[in-house]
């Protein structure tokens, strides 16, 4: 359990690289070319977060100012992601989170279940998470284990279903996004798709970063958007004339330089990903392989940045609003851009309905965390979390909020029942899976022979 925890302190920057050049090495890759690849992916990934830690570091103060501007008074403390995966993480059940993760994984995979193999190792913090807040609801160990084990299967099943998408809309081949945050949003946009396409005026308003540029030229452009999104931002949150270009400059600068360092670290994962795809075929031919990575990746696009600068000021609004929300979004404001990163796809880029489904999502989201609030409370207080100046209780958006929180919540009030039940219809999910994929592999093979 040590070196588990020595891995975890580690931080994803530095196990990342470590995990991607033993995989390079057990996929026949050059010692050489799988170090060059692996330090390359995490140097990538310091840029990331370097970005992201920018537009945190900028929004956090205008959405505080934002919140005392406008006399927002909430009981519970949306604390953050960092919080909530070194509440997670350091939770009894949380230590056991990494293993588990490894071990599912890998059944899944002999048994040709998955087509993911997550080196994300860092993010299982969101198994820890479900498995942690189970386990005090129910005050037993062995369930909130068993969630774990089961919340993993979920995002592999939901990593699976949304590859393609990733590669289709992100460009990003053999590469899937098993993301506890993220995966969930991807169910909840595919009605919501539906739903849209026959509306009267949405059905037809074509809202992607492209066609917001052709109609409004300069202003349009993505770094102008950012611009002037961080120029909004800043009024609502009543600062200086100095301050407010100064924010605005800077949310222009991760619109720019996000899908820079993200190219980075494709440049580091690109060649591991051809070893990959060939080392399956020659062992495997009737199998593909997706290396699972941060959906971090996906974060920097136009249409996931604009849409989530957009959802900032709603999400604050939408707190007040919400009957029943207890929950003040702060921490996590940042983040949005992970919650609707797999939604994007869906939407073909569409930034109008994406806030739209955002805005729903977060609407629902405030009060699955408001309910969670207690458990996340009282395992912040289990492991010895510092709370936040005048906090009694505290949630957060990133994972209080997210759907499989709420589904494994009540699942949980069944008992082991509950929580298996999820497990074998995630099960049966996989295996029609694979199923179809067969087919529709074995109707494109005819297709080339009758050809």
């Amino acid at each position: 359990m040590g070196v588990l925890q020595y891995l975890i302190d580690l931080g994803p920057s530095v196990m990342l690289p470590i995990i991607i050049f033993v995989f390079g090495l057990i996929l026949k890759s050059k010692p050489s070319s799988a170090f060059r690849a692996g330090l390359t992916v995490g140097i990538g990934f310091i840029g990331i977060n370097l970005v992201i830690g920018l537009l945190m570091d900028s929004l956090g103060p205008a959405a505080k100012d934002m919140v005392q501007r406008l006399g927002i008074h909430l009981s519970v403390i949306d604390v953050g992601w960092p919080a909530t995966a070194a509440v997670s993480f350091g939770s009894t059940v949380g230590s056991l989170a990494i293993p588990i993760g490894l071990a599912v994984n890998l059944v899944f995979l002999i048994f040709g279940l998955t087509k993911t193999l997550n080196v994300d190792l860092w993010n299982l913090w969101h198994v820890a998470f479900t498995g942690a807040l189970v386990s005090i609801m129910t005050n037993s160990f062995s369930l909130g284990v068993l969630t774990s084990i089961v919340h993993t299967i979920v995002i592999l099943v939901l990593s699976d279903l949304t590859a393609k998408h990733v590669e289709k809309y992100y460009g990003y081949p053999n590469v899937a996004f098993p993301h506890g945050t993220s995966t969930p949003y991807y169910l909840f946009a595919l009605p919501l798709e539906k739903l849209f396409n026959v509306m009267p005026g949405i059905k037809n308003w074509k809202a992607d970063p492209e066609a917001i540029q052709k109609r409004l030229g300069i202003f349009g452009e993505s770094i102008v958007l950012g611009l002037i999104l961080g120029v909004i931002i800043g009024i609502l949150a009543g600062w200086s004339a100095k301050d407010i270009m100064q924010l605005g400059v800077k949310t222009a600068a991760v619109m720019l330089l996000l899908p820079r360092v993200v190219a980075v670290l494709m440049e580091g994962l690109m060649p591991i990903s051809e070893a990959a795809g060939e080392f399956v075929k020659k062992r495997f031919p009737d199998r593909e392989l997706y290396i699972g990575m941060d959906s971090a990746l996906a974060v920097g696009h136009p249409a996931v940045i604009a849409s989530s600068l957009i959802l900032i000021p709603v999400a604050l609004g939408l707190a007040v609003l919400i009957p029943g929300n207890k929950v003040l979004p702060f921490g996590d404001l940042a983040t949005i851009p992970f919650m609707i990163c797999l939604m994007v796809p869906i939407f073909k880029g569409n930034v109008v309905r994406t806030v739209i489904a955002g805005a729903i999502s977060l609407a629902f989201g405030l009060l699955i965390a408001t309910y969670v609030s207690p458990y996340f409370t009282q395992a912040a207080k289990n492991v010895g979390f510092p709370f936040p100046e005048g906090a009694n209780a505290i949630s957060s958006l990133v994972d209080g909020a997210v759907p499989t929180t709420a589904i494994f919540i009540f699942a949980a009030k069944l008992g082991y029942v509950g929580i298996i039940a999820i497990g074998v219809i995630s099960v049966l999910v996989a295996i029609y899976q694979r199923k179809k994929d067969k087919q529709n592999a074995q109707a494109h093979l005819d297709e080339n022979i009758s050809a």
